[in-house]
């Protein structure tokens, strides 16, 4: 199928799922997708495995394989996701938590990268360094997940603004981390320099590369919409940028995601206060809003239907459950380090903890990111492992979290009115 009948395909597909649904399961919108998009999976392989001549579940699975899960995601969706998450995040709150959310964008996914390779390679008796990789694409909480379950729960802002804004700039980080630990593990699958040297300078280069490429291209979109007062073309200014400039971090090698968040914040803070007039504010929310809510559904349809690409076996499932625990343990280093490295300066809340570890949801990515491993004996046991980490995730914290939050946010010793005036 050429890329027109791949996208219709979907579409319908993301349209009927989320109608069943709507209908029958009632779940939050995106998981409900998914959950079906599973059931549906399992049961064509369950008919494949009762009538193994029928050849349906080879079929399906070469169509799946087809549609380049990784290329869709890294290198088209990722950006508008990203781009349509930060726009909403209230940059004013983002400041007051600026210090827990850039530790746990950066020393939390060291931690986790550690910790959880580390572990990973005791398991499995994979090499330490291939295991990082894992440790790696596991780290980073999935912003399209995590932002979908703050939409259901009814967090204070503080809490609320910490963990829209890791999930932003961790996932920027923990790719840059990936990059760097695949040009360590891969050297010759990958163009990029080896050794310690070459993985400083590439870090940098994406990480340092790609803020500053989204704050200059999200000036100059600024610059360009307080000149006009059209929405229709201040709509197409802002989808230019997140495409335009996603594509162009690309060419550049600077971390696309970090770019696409940078660009996103600017636009949705200044932009959106001194460029745009009240019915442009509108519609550009509108079609944002619209945007993530159509790709949110698609992408989860593809998490749902990537179980054609894995093939199970005891062994892997195993090892699949074992990654669980192994990515939560990581999870609650990374949150648990900042905040008590933070604790003797600013008031804690005792649900800060418990609240972010349960929520840092993994997804898409870090499948796409295991998809776009090279070819090597340990990659199908690591694409294995992160699919049950990422179905467990979305499935059975993303549907709890909202009620432990609010379980916590009942019984915390600390007021509404004197957190949301900046206590972490």
């Amino acid at each position: 199928m050429d890329i027109l009948q791949i996208t219709s395909v979907l579409i319908v597909l993301a349209g009927l799922f989320g109608t069943v649904n709507y209908l029958y399961l009632k779940l939050p919108s995106a998981i409900g997708i998914l959950v079906v998009a599973l059931i549906a999976s399992l049961l064509m392989l369950g008919a494949d495995a009762l009538l193994p001549s029928s050849g349906i579940a080879e079929t399906l699975r070469t169509t799946v394989t087809g549609i380049a899960f990784s290329d869709a995601l890294l290198e088209g969706m990722l950006g508008l996701l990203l781009f349509a998450g930060a726009l909403h995040v209230d940059l004013e709150s983002l400041k007051r938590q600026a210090l827990p959310v850039f530790l746990m964008a950066t020393i939390g996914v060291g931690l986790s990268t550690v910790i959880a390779g580390t572990a990973f390679t005791l398991l499995t008796g994979m090499p330490l360094l291939i295991a990082m990789v894992f440790g790696s694409l596991i780290s980073p909480t999935d912003p399209v997940a995590v932002l979908g379950v703050l939409r259901q729960a009814n967090l204070r802002k503080s809490l609320e603004t910490k963990i829209a804004g890791e999930s932003l700039f961790n996932d920027g980080v923990g790719y840059v981390v990936y990059l760097v630990l695949v040009a360590l593990a891969f050297p010759a699958d990958d163009g990029h320099a080896a050794g310690l040297g070459g993985a400083v300078v590439l870090f940098v280069q994406e990480a340092l590369g790609g803020a500053v490429l989204g704050g200059l291209l999200g000036g100059l979109t600024f610059q360009l919409m307080k000149r006009v007062d059209d929405y229709s073309l201040e709509v197409l200014l802002t989808l230019g940028l997140a495409f335009g400039g996603y594509s162009l971090s690309l060419a550049l090698h600077v971390s696309a995601p970090i770019m696409a968040v940078v660009a996103g914040l600017l636009i949705g803070h200044v932009g959106t206060r001194y460029g745009m007039s009240e019915l442009t504010r509108e519609y550009v929310d509108g079609f944002w809003k619209l945007i993530d809510e159509i790709l949110n559904a698609v992408l989860f349809l593809l998490i749902g239907a990537e179980v054609f690409a894995i093939t199970f076996d005891a062994d892997l499932i195993w090892a699949g459950a074992a990654a669980i625990v192994i990515a939560l343990i990581a999870r609650l280093a990374a949150v648990a380090v900042p905040v008590l490295i933070l604790r003797p300066f600013r008031r804690q809340e005792r649900d800060v903890i418990p609240v972010m570890t349960w929520g840092g949801l993994k997804g898409g990515i870090s499948i796409a990111l295991a998809l776009a491993l090279p070819d090597s004996e340990w990659k199908p046991l690591i694409l294995g492992a992160t699919y049950c980490v990422v179905i467990f995730s979305i499935i059975v914290q993303g549907l709890t979290v909202a009620p432990l939050a609010t379980r916590l946010a009942n019984s915390t010793w600390v007021r509404r009115d004197e957190d949301d005036r900046g206590a972490l």
